[in-house]
């Protein structure tokens, strides 16, 4: 039986520390291990060649001047891991994944629309889309033109390094905090939970991530106007490490977020048994599911009565963790890369 011979895009591999550089590590790995009737060729920058070990075939990825020149032939296959991606395919059959449309929401009039026009030609080529969530699948449907013959769904995977030799920070040292990641900026909507704070003294609020955004300081400001500043620690990018040991010892997971295209952090504190704290907007219900609890709305009253009344539930509630724990299990990078593989194949 001969090979299918199949690129797969990963660029973003260029920072880890991001949702779609994780997303890019996870894939790749499960991608090898069972990869047996597909030729697997990763284009990946040019320092992360043999990121995948020696199993993995490696395109190098210079700049994209250098791709344009020398682009990759002779692929059945071109797998482009997120929609926004440059290194589109010249005649292989393409598949696209798409995480999230939040261009949807962040901009408006000749720009949006833009953006979506670039959307729908890839779509147009693409002989499939893989959307991250049923949620985002949905969205798909309502603002592109798509045959939904073409339009599958394939969740997302979650790993955590264990690291029992990666200690606390000191300052974290007999501490209770809450505990968030990701990119900060506005649509993460961290701000909210500063209240939180004022209405429990003893906690503090811990967000790892890229803090590079002008919404940093506004996050501050808030919290010094509310008096809560001492309480607040930014992280910035954290080691797979680290972010393990953050979550293990945590006292609640906070992710009051306005929008995700699957919420990777989400199932990530839940593999850790530990209470999740949701907004309810977007793809975030469909994720967490029954274990995780949600906030109604932002309004700070309403948001420490859920924590009190969520917080309570979890600690009364012996078998609690151990679903959490049950309900991230069933997203697998293995289950991913097995479906991917599969759709190779049927494309």
């Amino acid at each position: 039986m001969s090979k299918i011979k199949v690129l797969i895009e990963m660029e973003k591999l260029h920072n880890t520390n991001s949702g779609l550089g994780q997303f890019c590590l996870g894939l790749g790995q499960a991608l090898t291990e069972q990869s047996k009737h597909t030729a697997l060729h990763f284009l990946v920058p040019e320092n992360k060649k043999g990121i995948f070990g020696n199993k993995a075939i490696y395109e190098l990825l210079k700049n994209y001047f250098s791709f344009l020149w020398n682009k990759p032939k002779g692929f059945d296959i071109w797998h482009c891991t997120h929609q926004e991606s440059k290194y589109l395919p010249r005649n292989s059959k393409l598949i696209l994944t798409i995480h999230d449309l939040n261009f949807l929401y962040k901009y408006t009039g000749l720009k949006r629309q833009w953006k979506l026009n670039a959307l729908q030609r890839k779509v147009n080529k693409a002989s499939a889309i893989v959307a991250i969530s049923q949620f985002t699948a949905n969205e798909i449907k309502q603002h592109l033109q798509i045959d939904e013959k073409k339009l599958h769904v394939i969740y997302n995977g979650v790993s955590l390094k264990s690291a029992s030799s990666v200690v606390l920070p000191d300052f974290l040292h007999n501490q209770k905090y809450l505990f968030s990641i990701g990119i900060i900026n506005p649509k993460k909507n961290f701000h909210v939970l500063l209240p939180l704070l004022q209405h429990k003294p003893d906690l503090k609020l811990v967000i790892a991530g890229n803090d590079s955004h002008a919404y940093v300081n506004l996050i501050k400001e808030k919290a010094l106007a509310l008096g809560v500043l001492s309480q607040l620690h930014f992280m910035g990018a954290v080691s797979d490490e680290l972010k393990y040991t953050l979550y293990k010892n945590c006292y609640a997971f906070v992710f009051p977020s306005l929008s995700e295209g699957f919420g990777l952090p989400v199932i990530e504190a839940m593999l850790m048994g530990k209470p999740v704290f949701l907004s309810k907007l977007t793809c975030l219900p469909e994720i967490g599911g029954p274990e995780a609890f949600y906030w109604d709305n932002f309004e700070a009253n309403d948001m420490c009565a859920a924590f009190e009344k969520g917080m309570a539930v979890y600690e009364r509630d012996s078998g609690k963790a151990e679903r959490m724990k049950a309900h991230a299990m069933q997203f697998s990078w293995e289950k991913a890369a097995k479906a991917y593989l599969e759709l190779y194949d049927r494309i």
